[in-house]
């Protein structure tokens, strides 16, 4: 993070220690557990976008556990099995599954499964292996397994799900601090981010704030024209790419 950055973020975390304050001393149980905001609330993807941190901060009132969960827009996934055949790899058997987050991250202060109960991440859906993707019920449990950790792993090579959780710091016993990371290939669409307070191994307070993932300039121009006049931008391709070629070996040949 960039100094500038850095000061913006010690600025908005201090402009949220008054909110835990207020109403904490003629009634302390009014004051609010959990204040949480992000330097950001859109990203922005241009025609030069290689991905971006987005900050996360906060605070507690008391001491406790942090988990922050970041899932993008669901989306419908077909899985595919290769298979070689005559010494060519080809697609056979293929698995389709329904509300797929687009893009899936995490963050802790502790490593998860010691801040609560794996009943507890269960219910809430913290954590990629909690994710409730539906498969299609002519598979067999063992299918089901196969395919979700292939669905699983491709994510991962793409970057759209973290691998194991951030780390999030906390740089008081109550103001803590995170950064989300979104890869060049992210998708757009609107993202839920939820904030968890854990004492005792159950959930004290909920947070959740969206953020928008959003093409804008001339891809996002390019990218709508493309969806909605989906065979007239087909044809301005070729005629491009036949255009191109043209010129190209017009050029060469004055050579």
């Amino acid at each position: 993070m960039t100094v500038p950055s850095a000061i913006r973020a010690a600025v908005m975390i201090a402009l949220a220690l008054p909110l835990l304050s207020i109403g904490a001393s003629p009634k302390k149980a009014s004051a609010d557990p959990l204040v949480v905001d992000l330097s950001n609330h859109l990203v922005a993807i241009t025609t030069g976008f290689t991905g971006t941190n987005v900050l996360l901060f906060g605070a507690v009132e008391e001491e406790g556990d942090v988990v922050v969960t970041v899932r993008g827009p669901d989306q419908d996934m077909v899985v595919r099995k290769k298979e070689r055949k005559v010494g060519i790899w080809v697609n056979s058997e293929s698995a389709r599954y329904k509300n797929v987050p687009a893009y899936y991250a995490s963050a802790s202060n502790r490593p998860m499964d010691i801040i609560a109960s794996p009943e507890v991440l269960l219910d809430y859906r913290i954590g990629l292996q909690n994710q409730r993707f539906i498969g299609e019920s002519k598979l067999s449990d063992d299918d089901q397994k196969v395919y979700r950790e292939a669905l699983v792993r491709n994510m991962q090579g793409a970057g759209l799900f973290g691998e194991r959780p951030a780390k999030i710091s906390f740089l008081s016993n109550q103001l803590f601090r995170t950064d989300i990371h979104f890869p060049a290939n992210t998708p757009t669409g609107t993202y839920t981010i939820n904030v968890y307070l854990i004492r005792d191994g159950r959930v004290a307070s909920v947070k959740t704030t969206p953020l928008v993932v959003s093409k804008t300039g001339i891809s996002a121009e390019v990218y709508e024209f493309a969806h909605r006049y989906s065979a007239l931008y087909g044809i301005i391709a070729v005629i491009i790419a036949v255009v191109a070629g043209w010129i190209a070996s017009v050029a060469f040949r004055k050579r």
